[in-house]
């Protein structure tokens, strides 16, 4: 389901770093984990079964408030070191003053090449494109009989590198991505029961994701040992917001 804007704050979520965890989400000494609302910088082999979240959209253009639910399904698989291919799927609950609807969303598919690492500096970057295939959900659930097509730029960028005198701020990281939704239909037009005809622009989109992470195991292990028990010592609380802006065709918010 799309919306004019689009604002996950999940602050204070933590993710635990397992004991053995995969080399590809490392850049130098620091780890970068799976993030939830936003796409990772690097290339993966990863399986999500599944990813629950709730949010809160707010009614534009007459429709109503809704309280949207998801439960969803990725699988990513490097095909190379450095390409990799995605595809998921999202089941969604929508709640409003007009009652609840359930169903799939479109099916959604991507590709990834990460082109470069820097071990020293913890730096991590990559594009990709995203694709939101069509007409593949259930349109009761806002599912679009178009696609959308998203290429992007994912980077990531960890502070161990700051000096000494600030060394409680090397745990820190970020990682953000930079991409435009283009849809692969203009608009849309529709005819009301009194056969009366009505347009549907479907303006292309500035998408912005930004994680902010705090590594507890960096910290224990590479700054200070600060003596934090399991399982806190091994956990990065993370903080992310994923900002959609259509800028065309009369977008709006």
């Amino acid at each position: 389901m799309k919306s004019s804007i689009r604002i996950l704050l999940a602050a204070a979520a933590c993710v635990a770093i397992p004991g053995t965890a995969l080399a590809h989400g490392f850049a130098g000494k620091r780890f970068f984990p799976a993030t939830l609302a936003t796409d990772d910088p690097f290339v993966a082999d990863e399986l999500s079964l599944p990813t629950l979240a709730r949010r809160n959209v707010a009614g534009d253009d007459g429709a109503p408030a809704v309280e949207q639910s998801s439960a969803s399904i990725d699988i990513a698989k490097r095909i190379t070191p450095n390409f990799g291919v995605e595809a998921g799927a999202s089941y969604l609950r929508l709640k409003s003053g007009e009652g609840t609807v359930r169903g799939l969303d479109n099916w959604a598919a991507g590709a990834k090449y990460q082109f470069h690492k820097d071990d020293e500096h913890e730096s991590i970057a990559s594009v990709g494109v995203d694709w939101d295939i069509g007409n593949t959900g259930a349109k009761r659930v806002g599912a679009e009989s178009f696609s959308r097509v998203t290429p992007a730029l994912f980077v990531g960028k960890g502070f161990g590198d700051l000096p000494d005198g600030v060394r409680f701020l090397k745990p820190l990281a970020v990682t953000g991505s930079l991409g435009v939704a283009m849809p692969t239909r203009k608009s849309t037009t529709t005819v009301d029961e009194d056969g009366n005809p009505s347009v549907e622009q479907h303006p292309d989109a500035l998408k912005v994701g930004l994680a902010i992470e705090y590594s507890l195991p960096y910290l224990q292990s590479f700054v200070k040992d600060v003596g934090l028990p399991e399982p806190f010592s091994r956990l990065i609380p993370i903080v992310e917001l994923d900002l959609e802006k259509p800028f065309d065709r009369g977008g709006g918010s």
